[in-house]
């Protein structure tokens, strides 16, 4: 089985995996903090910040693999998309790694890797869905309801028109003053709230598709109005606009979703991406999969935000059939 080095540099985590076949050996992830001052990612910072990272990331990775570097059969490294700055670091040093080593180079396009982290295998005797089955793909920059045929045939069924989920979530976090990332933040906060307290407009889109901006928009709007009667509102009743903000997103979700897994007859669902670490979604999706009968994948955390383990093993399934890259192939922005 080969030995490959995995490489994610797309956005603010400077991540590095050994993977032997689809067995993972060690995955590192290197986050940065000096974003949370200005409540995102500057991209210019990242970027600094991935050079500062990546050799004693990767360096690392191997040491906790257990393995010498001779024995890498391939580099995988993310190309897009995502910040350019921080791509080329990335894509820069997995060059010259193979370069090198004399050994092949592949390139993963990072929603697929998101969508393929269920084939992670920790033991043996991991789980992992069967083709073809649905996937909800939603974080901070992408929100598809995806049917997955087999590793690489994947079909997007629908998608956001506008705004991301994981955006939205985020940005529900900047308007209360919660801080970055907001995502977490309103997760933890939720758990003391009640989700039906307040009640924000939910979109109309047809088909399968999503948009958040209107509400995200309805939510800034609501508490405009609120504030403007009583400047404590947001202090006073944080848990619940927390629990009622995140409900209205996560039903929104899964009534595509529901409608997507009746509309193709399909009995397994899985959800990748940043945002399919939040509690509240996970719960809820596991209770419609009772209800449904539907076999329900949920990774596991710590490969839900951007790592190198995804983008190993899609490596992997590019490197069985022989799908390498050419060494002058540059990064993509989106």
């Amino acid at each position: 089985m080969p030995t490959i080095l995995a490489i994610e540099s797309s956005c603010d985590d400077t991540s590095a995996a050994i993977l032997r076949g689809d067995r993972l050996l060690s995955n590192v992830i290197a986050s940065q903090d000096v974003h949370r001052q200005y409540g995102g990612v500057v991209p210019e910072l990242a970027s600094r910040a991935h050079q500062q990272s990546i050799i004693p990331v990767v360096d690392t990775a191997i040491r906790k693999a257990g393995i010498d570097k001779k024995e890498i059969d391939a580099v995988a490294f993310t190309r897009g998309p995502g910040l350019l700055g921080s791509l080329l670091v990335g894509v820069s040093f997995a060059k010259s790694f193979a370069l090198a080593s004399g050994i092949p180079l592949i390139e993963v396009n990072h929603l697929q890797a998101h969508v393929l982290s269920h084939f992670i295998k920790e033991t043996d005797d991991s789980d992992v869905p069967q083709s073809p089955f649905i996937c909800l793909l939603v974080s901070g920059g992408h929100t598809q309801i995806i049917l997955l045929k087999s590793h690489f045939e994947m079909e997007i069924l629908g998608s956001t028109i506008d705004d991301a989920a994981g955006e939205a979530i985020d940005k529900a976090a900047k308007i209360m003053d919660l801080g970055y990332p907001g995502g977490p933040i309103i997760d933890r906060l939720a758990k003391d709230g009640d989700p039906l307290k307040f009640h924000f407009a939910e979109p109309h889109i047809p088909e399968l598709n999503y948009s958040f901006s209107g509400i995200k928009t309805s939510f800034l709007y609501f508490l405009r109005d609120q504030l403007a009667q009583n400047p404590d509102f947001v202090a006073e009743n944080q848990a619940d606009l927390c629990a009622s903000i995140q409900h209205t997103i996560v039903s929104f979700l899964l009534k595509k979703l529901t409608k997507a897994m009746n509309k193709t007859g399909i009995r397994q669902v899985a959800i990748a991406g940043g945002v399919s670490a939040n509690s509240y979604l996970r719960e809820n999706l596991v209770q419609l999969g009772k209800k449904h009968s539907w076999k329900v994948f949920l990774p596991k955390k710590q490969f839900c935000t951007d790592n190198a383990a995804m983008v190993g093993i899609a490596g992997y399934f590019k490197y069985l059939n022989g799908d390498f890259a050419d060494i002058s192939l540059p990064p993509y922005t989106r």
